[in-house]
């Protein structure tokens, strides 16, 4: 199973849980939820002709109240998005309507995560699946689709804009990370010695963008949006963050996820550069300079929005030390990866770091507690 159950604060009378009631085979057969940041999920069979349970699950899934979106999103349906996207992408789930209501097919199996983390080889099998992914995704040109977009409104970056869609990109983390949440934790930015001006560093070095060809682009392809059924195929999931833009994005963006290994990372850019110019020819053009500036966005953006999370994780509930000190040791190897492009002077310790943490977690709710060792 690819997905376990999370213990969510979401209550058994969530219109997703109500929902899943009414549509399954008995309330004993629901999973969940499971986990998941954006969406509560829960699986199950549908009744079958015979009155049992059928043979295959399907996943009943809303997004959560309340939950801020670090990414931006193009996509009015995700649902709507895949139906769009059967028959062109051979490993996304089928969705089908029930009742009027939307479920997606569950993948039994494991996430690619399962087989192995961040920093580990990712086996020849499974990543030739996704060379061919990356030529899939590739040949979904703009308005090419008819799925509406989440803001109609919207003027699109103009296809082959690259140094556009980046600048799009840098002011949605400026604008809706970093500024939004600065009442919160702009003291927890200071304490960990984040600057202010570190979006608007990497703004002129965007500029200079070469511009490729648009395609749709996943936008989120990590080990745990890969679901390896019983017959060793792979499926992508998680299609919420999907968007119109550069295909280097999509490499630089999986790159940075996966962690693979340095000899397989220049397999996989290698093969990336191959998928796409078979069927799109330039979209890899400037690879070579442009592909370590979008790597470079993508470790600044981790800094803010993992500092807005680690805020946020550590400001709820009963205090876990272990979590905290966990936490801790992952801002400050995110910190120490973004010192240089960040204009940082230093790099705040495991224990100044949970410190600047639990000094948050007071002014948010009045608890206090010791620092943990790290």
């Amino acid at each position: 199973m690819h997905t376990g159950a999370a213990t969510s604060t979401a209550g058994p009378a969530s219109s997703a849980r109500q929902t899943s009631l009414r549509l399954s085979a008995g309330e004993a057969l629901i999973e969940g939820p499971l986990k998941g940041y954006h969406h509560e999920t829960y699986a199950f069979p549908l009744p079958g002709a015979d009155g049992g349970a059928g043979a295959v699950r399907w996943k009943c899934r809303e997004p959560r109240d309340g939950i801020h979106w670090f990414d931006r999103r193009w996509f009015a349906s995700e649902q709507a998005l895949i139906r769009a996207l059967s028959g062109r992408v051979a490993g996304v789930p089928e969705v089908m309507l029930v009742d009027g209501i939307g479920l997606q097919r569950f993948i039994e199996g494991a996430t690619l995560g399962a087989w192995g983390g961040p920093g580990t080889v990712v086996a020849e099998r499974h990543l030739r699946q996704v060379e061919r992914l990356f030529g899939e995704l590739a040949a979904i040109g703009p308005g090419s689709l008819g799925v509406p977009a989440l803001s109609p409104g919207d003027t699109p970056v103009a296809d082959g804009d690259s140094a556009g869609f980046a600048a799009e990109l840098l002011r949605f983390t400026e604008e809706q990370v970093r500024q939004a949440h600065l009442p919160h934790y702009g003291e927890l930015f200071g304490a960990l010695g984040v600057p202010e001006d570190g979006l608007t560093r990497l703004a002129g070095r965007m500029r200079g963008l070469t511009p490729r060809p648009f395609c749709l682009l996943h936008a989120d392809l990590h080990r745990e949006n890969f679901v390896v059924d019983g017959h060793d195929r792979l499926w992508t999931i998680d299609w919420e963050l999907a968007v119109f833009g550069d295909p280097l994005y999509e490499l630089a963006t999986h790159l940075h996820l996966m962690r693979y290994p340095a000899r397989q990372e220049a397999v996989v850019t290698s093969r990336w550069r191959e998928a796409v110019e078979r069927v799109r020819p330039g979209s890899s053009q400037g690879w070579r300079e442009d592909l370590p500036r979008l790597r470079a966005y993508k470790l600044v953006q981790s800094v803010y929005t993992d500092t807005v999370r680690a805020g946020m994780s550590t400001g709820d509930g009963p205090l876990d030390p272990n979590a905290l000190c966990v936490t801790a040791r992952k801002l400050e190897g995110l910190l120490g990866g973004a010192a240089q492009l960040l204009g940082m002077r230093r790099v705040p310790g495991v224990r100044e770091i949970a410190a600047a943490l639990l000094r948050r977690r007071r002014a948010g709710n009045g608890r206090a507690g010791p620092v943990p060792g790290g």
